[in-house]
């Protein structure tokens, strides 16, 4: 069956070579360790969700490669292709619905979901100009993954080194993912992929290009797919906000969750047919322009949808603090207004959109950069507001854990000072407040800022794509000046 159940896909998390380590620890068992367990757990919700009768429209499809179309079964939404407007607005439904579910990133269900339709666009490109059939792979490897019902994590950042340098002058090569070898049957590759969501709770990772290459990266300019657990692959999790308190039991954190992990690829080997761009240093911008598009515009639903878990934590607070929800009213349009209008934007370069070159969808590059720099700041105004409403006990860091509140002899004297309001219990209270704690100063913080790219980045973006000239012509027109009025030239030093 090619839409798993939850427990088929913890299964196959469990059958894997463990790969994974945390404080120095390998992890036996992701679906277990306290490191890792919450991010299987919010990936498993998506699962759970494509059974669901009221979510299957945005968590399930129809494949439209005929070998599985025929069979008439569904598959996981996130395994699927983009072919129409309408496919990456369920992208955007499904990512919203995804942060409601857990209040965080499920970068499995996501980023390598948009890289397999980024690459289709790419490899007809390469395909038809070059020759090559980095397609006809790519093909094969999509229908086995929607067979498989494959979480597949995305690993575009690379360590970089020396910003100033390009990746063939680093001293160190492996600051960036590349070929170390190309061999009649595949190729061999090194380097370390940084910050990369959800992998732990993948069965695979796509990677792509992190930049744009020159024709002296080459060696840089590589796309394939290899199995989480691939021989020469080692996982680093990384240190979250919320890691002082992930190994502890109760409530001080919710049991759901994102990690980010560093690669490190040494001389790991990858068969031809997992690999769908070999040194076409000349395509990797088109990677970046097409990932970026459909990713910028798609993110803006992910911090709308953790906007609406924070807005439901404020009221909950509110009513827990004693007060009606409603006396925060205004406060409460101020975050709806900042959750709808990255949803819209990203909504508004999907329709704006055009199909690519091998016919998958892509969005508006001007407007999905301008909803990323708007993503950088806008859920920042909501955490804030969120916070205000909560109250010192959600954002000074001064609440005590749950062990001290459960411990017996100072458990009674902590409920004591806890309770508020005589309808609800002092744990009540105290779930909401870490509730609010871990959505505005934990793991929700990490990813709105450079989350998907720098909003510097986005701006550069924005910068190029806005016609100045022609708007300047406009207002020349409407104005009724007759000279030319052309960009002073510049001076030269």
């Amino acid at each position: 069956m090619a839409l798993k159940t939850r427990e088929e896909y913890i299964n196959s998390l469990k059958a894997m070579r463990p790969n994974v380590y945390k404080f120095g620890e390998l992890i036996e068992d992701v679906t277990a360790h306290p490191a890792t367990r919450r991010t299987v757990e919010s990936h498993a919700r998506g699962f759970d969700a494509s059974h669901d009768p009221k979510y299957a429209d945005d968590f399930t499809a129809v494949s439209t490669f005929p070998e599985l179309a025929g069979k008439g079964e569904k598959i996981h939404r996130w395994n699927g292709m983009m072919e129409s407007v309408d496919d990456v607005v369920a992208n955007s439904r499904l990512k919203r619905w995804m942060y409601r579910f857990t209040g965080s990133c499920t970068g499995g269900l996501c980023v390598g979901w948009n890289a397999q339709n980024v690459l289709w666009n790419v490899t007809a490109l390469v395909d038809g100009e070059q020759g090559t059939r980095y397609q006809e792979r790519l093909r094969k490897w999509i229908i086995g993954a929607q067979e498989k019902g494959l979480v597949v994590a995305g690993g575009l950042t690379d360590a970089k080194g020396d910003r100033s340098l390009r990746p063939s002058q680093q001293e160190n090569p492996d600051s960036n993912v590349h070929i170390k070898e190309v061999r009649e049957d595949g190729i061999v590759i090194s380097g370390v992929k940084a910050m990369i969501c959800g992998v732990a709770a993948s069965n695979e990772i796509f990677i792509l290009p992190g930049s744009a290459y020159r024709e002296e990266d080459r060696d840089y300019a590589l796309a394939c797919v290899v199995p989480r657990d691939i021989d020469g692959l080692t996982i680093v999790e990384t240190r979250r906000p919320s890691d002082a308190r992930e190994f502890e039991d109760g409530w001080d954190i919710p049991e759901t969750g994102i990690t980010q992990s560093y690669l490190f690829f040494d001389n790991c080997f990858v068969p031809n047919e997992r690999v769908f761009m070999c040194g076409e240093s000349k395509y990797s911008a088109k990677v970046i322009e097409y990932f970026t598009a459909n990713y910028r515009a798609c993110i803006g639903a992910c911090v709308a949808g953790q906007g609406d878990v924070m807005i439901g934590a404020a009221a909950l607070m509110a009513r827990l603090n004693g007060l009606a929800a409603g006396t925060f009213a205004n406060k409460m349009v101020d975050m709806a207004v900042n959750n709808e209008t990255t949803y819209g934007m990203g909504i508004g370069a999907m329709v704006i959109g055009k199909k690519g070159p091998g016919g998958m969808w892509v969005s508006d590059s001007l407007l999905a950069h301008a909803n990323k720099v708007h993503v950088a700041t806008l859920p920042y105004e909501t955490k804030r507001i969120c916070q205000d409403i909560g109250g010192g006990i959600v954002e000074t860091g001064c609440f005590p854990s749950c062990k001290d509140f459960s411990d017996p002899v100072l458990g009674p004297m902590i409920a004591k000072a806890v309770k508020a309001s005589g309808k609800y219990s002092a744990e009540a209270r105290a779930r909401a407040a870490r509730l609010v704690e871990w959505l505005t100063l934990g793991a929700g913080v990490p990813g709105c800022m450079h989350g998907g790219g720098s909003p510097d980045g986005a701006k550069l973006v924005v910068r190029a794509l806005t016609p100045v000239n022609q708007f300047a012509e406009l207002a020349r027109t409407i104005a009724g000046i007759q000279e030319d009025v052309p960009e002073p030239e510049k001076k030269k030093k």
